[in-house]
C-alpha cells in the first residue's frame, strides 16, 4: 500500500508538472518554418499574424524561410521536429499539393502534422491580356470551346496551385487551353503582359496595378464570394461554376503528439489576431481575407484538397517532374 501511494504522488507530481508547463506556454520563443522565400505574399501575411499572436501569447516567434523542394524540406523538418509547440509550420494548398502528386515524400501528410489553424485566404483572380479575343468569362469560355487549343494560360509551374486551379477550372467548363509554364510568376506575369500568352490565374496585389495601368483585364474571382476591393468583378461560381474555388489558403500546423492544450492557445491566439483592426486593415487592403479558423475546419479542407488534386492529376495526367 505504500508503494502504491508513493506512486501515485509521484504520478501527481508529474500530471501537476505537465500541467503546469502547458499553461505557461510558451516560455520561449517558438520557431516558425515557412516553405518559401521572404518577401512574398504568404512571408507577408505571415509576419503579420505571427507578430500579433506573439503579443497575444508573450513570446516571440522567430520566422525561418526554409524553402526548397515545393515545401517538402520545411515540411519534413517540421514533421521530425519535437512535438513541444515551440517548432511550427506555416503551410499552403503546395500541402495537399505534395501530398496528391508526388510519388514518395519523406513524411506522411495525414499522419505527421496536426492542423492548428488556416490563418489567411488569398483568392487567386482570373485575369487576360486586353488583346485576347474575349473580354468576360462567358466570352472566354465560348471562344475555348469553339476554338479548342488555340489559347495559351501561364503558371509558375507544373503543379503550383495557380496551374492546378486552372487546370480544374477547364476540366469544369469543359474547354482546352494550353498550360504554359514558367519558371516563377514573374517571368509568367511578363509574357502575359506582352500576349505571349491569354490568361493567368494570379492574386490581387500583383495583378491590380496592371488592371489599373490597363495592362490586364480582370475577368472573374476564384472565390466563393465578390472581393470588397473589386465588387464588380464577378465569382466563377456565380458565373455557372458553383463550389468552384481557387484559394491560396495560409495554415498553421505542428508535429503530431503536440499536446491539445498548446494546439488550443495557438489557435485561440491565431483568431484573436484574425479579428484585430489593424491587422484586418494592413491585409485586406492587399487582398487578403482573414480567417483564424478551427483544426477541424483545417483537418476538413486537407482531406478535401487531397481527394481533389488526386482525381484532378488522374483526369488530366499531371505528374510533378
Amino acid at each position: 500500500m505504500k508503494f502504491l501511494h508513493v506512486v501515485s504522488l509521484t504520478l501527481a507530481a508529474v500530471f501537476a508538472q505537465t500541467g503546469s508547463s502547458f499553461a505557461e506556454y510558451p516560455d520561449r520563443p517558438i520557431r516558425l518554418l515557412l516553405p518559401f522565400p521572404a518577401g512574398g505574399a504568404v512571408d507577408i501575411v505571415t509576419r503579420v499574424m505571427a507578430a500579433k499572436m506573439g503579443e497575444d501569447l508573450g513570446k516571440t516567434f522567430i520566422i525561418e524561410n526554409k524553402s526548397g523542394a515545393g515545401g517538402i524540406v520545411a515540411t519534413d523538418a517540421v514533421a521530425k521536429a519535437t512535438p513541444d509547440g515551440y517548432t511550427l509550420l506555416i503551410t499552403t494548398p503546395n500541402h495537399t499539393i505534395n501530398g496528391a502528386l508526388q510519388v514518395s515524400l519523406p513524411y506522411s501528410t495525414e499522419k505527421d502534422l496536426v492542423p492548428i489553424s488556416v490563418i489567411a485566404e488569398v483568392p487567386e483572380v482570373l485575369v487576360s491580356n486586353p488583346k485576347a479575343p474575349f473580354q468576360t468569362f462567358p466570352e472566354f469560355v465560348a471562344y475555348a470551346k469553339a476554338n479548342p487549343g488555340k489559347l495559351d494560360y501561364a503558371s509558375a509551374g507544373i503543379g503550383t496551385l495557380p496551374h492546378l486551379s486552372m487546370e480544374l477550372l477547364l476540366q469544369r467548363v469543359g474547354v482546352k487551353v494550353t498550360h504554359i509554364p514558367y519558371r516563377g510568376a514573374a517571368p509568367a506575369m511578363t509574357d502575359l503582359l506582352s500576349n505571349v500568352v491569354q490568361l493567368k490565374l494570379d492574386t490581387y496585389t500583383t495583378s491590380n496595378p496592371q488592371v489599373t495601368a490597363g495592362g490586364l483585364r480582370m475577368i472573374a474571382i476564384a472565390s466563393s464570394r465578390r472581393s470588397k476591393l473589386m465588387p464588380d468583378i464577378p465569382t466563377v461560381a456565380e458565373l455557372g461554376l458553383p463550389g468552384y474555388e481557387g484559394i491560396l489558403w495560409i495554415g498553421m500546423m505542428a508535429p503530431t503528439g503536440t499536446p491539445q492544450a498548446i494546439i488550443d492557445k495557438l489557435v485561440a491566439a491565431s483568431a484573436k489576431a484574425a479579428r484585430d483592426p489593424g491587422v484586418v486593415e494592413r491585409l485586406t487592403r492587399d487582398g487578403v481575407d482573414l480567417v483564424g479558423g478551427t483544426p477541424a475546419e483545417f483537418a476538413a479542407l486537407i482531406t478535401r484538397e487531397l481527394t481533389q488534386w488526386r482525381d484532378l492529376a488522374k483526369a488530366g495526367d499531371i505528374k510533378l517532374q
